[in-house]
């Protein structure tokens, strides 16, 4: 399993049990880096090898960082994205005495609720996506079917608090802004947005105020969506699920909607899709992630034109 659930049963075996009796493999089981150590070792990949652990932003930097990779020419094809093993006892106890999660419990379905005015905290899950990453070149070569780009990252950090967003959301605004001119996209070129969207009351006030900052009177135009509304808070792996959510509105022309959306919320005023999927013709999506730490890291992915 590995994370917390590992040490949280290493850490009852060690009050019980004495340090002994602990699993010989609590380490290697633990470390982050042991994700991607395993799939190098899995697929016999024995290139570039790094993990990213900036919270709920570490799928995105590992999809930029990938990017960067691919850029440089350190390898053709890198395999890159994020997994979450956060459910436990001890997890659940964390986020809650931090008042982070929804107590919506007798409505578990409807507890994750994006930019209404009812959200109380986001709903915890686990999950997993990785995007084989590759440049043109080499997908040409083995006639690839290509789903879409990655055009484009950002990076920032809010230099604030530990765990609530900065106020302005200028470091927000800044990294959005950093992975479009990465990708030499224009903000009047953005089709679709996947929000960080939690359901937490402070981060999705803060990103539709780092979104008008950024986008001005434009971002009321914009079709923004949580992913999280639907499958929950995956942590460090969000970012991966939500760069496959943007990839298939590129695909199939459909953005997903903002679920539990019911009662809005004067502070959050923008185009949240809210409860029905719809049509809408993504040539560029813009991806948001927010981690604990106050890192931003945003991903712009691009239909590939022929």
């Amino acid at each position: 399993n590995g994370g917390l659930p590992t040490l949280e049963e290493n850490c009852r075996v060690l009050a019980s049990r004495g340090g002994m009796r602990m699993s010989p493999f609590f380490f290697p089981m633990i470390l982050p880096n042991m994700a991607a150590s395993n799939v190098s070792r899995f697929v016999g990949a024995r290139g570039y090898n790094s993990t990213a652990t900036t919270a709920c932003a570490a799928s995105n930097q590992a999809i930029g960082e990938a990017l960067g990779v691919i850029r440089h020419g350190m390898a053709d094809v890198v395999l890159a994205g994020g997994t979450e093993a956060g459910i436990s006892q001890l997890g659940l106890a964390g986020f809650a005495v931090m008042r982070a999660l929804s107590t919506r419990n007798d409505q578990p379905e409807e507890a994750s609720r994006p930019f209404d005015a009812d959200r109380d905290g986001f709903v915890p899950a686990e999950g997993s996506v990785i995007l084989v990453l590759e440049s043109l070149e080499h997908a040409l070569a083995r006639d690839a079917n290509i789903l879409a780009e990655v055009a484009g990252f950002g990076c920032t950090s809010d230099a604030g608090h530990p765990v609530q967003p900065e106020e302005s959301g200028s470091s927000a605004a800044e990294a959005m802004r950093l992975a479009l001119a990465d990708a030499g996209v224009e903000l009047d070129q953005v089709d679709y947005i996947n929000a960080h969207g939690t359901s937490t009351p402070l981060n999705d006030t803060l990103e539709t105020v780092a979104i008008k900052r950024l986008f001005g009177d434009r971002a009321y135009d914009i079709p923004i969506s949580s992913t999280k509304s639907m499958i929950g808070h995956s942590l460090g792996a969000s970012g991966s699920l939500e760069a496959l959510a943007c990839i298939k509105s590129i695909t199939d022309g459909v953005v997903h909607p903002t679920i539990n959306y019911h009662v809005p919320d004067p502070s959050c005023d923008l185009d949240y899709v809210p409860n029905k999927a719809r049509e809408v013709d993504v040539r560029v999506a813009l991806s948001n992630a927010f981690g604990f730490g106050g890192q931003n890291a945003c991903l712009v992915f691009r239909k590939l034109e022929e």
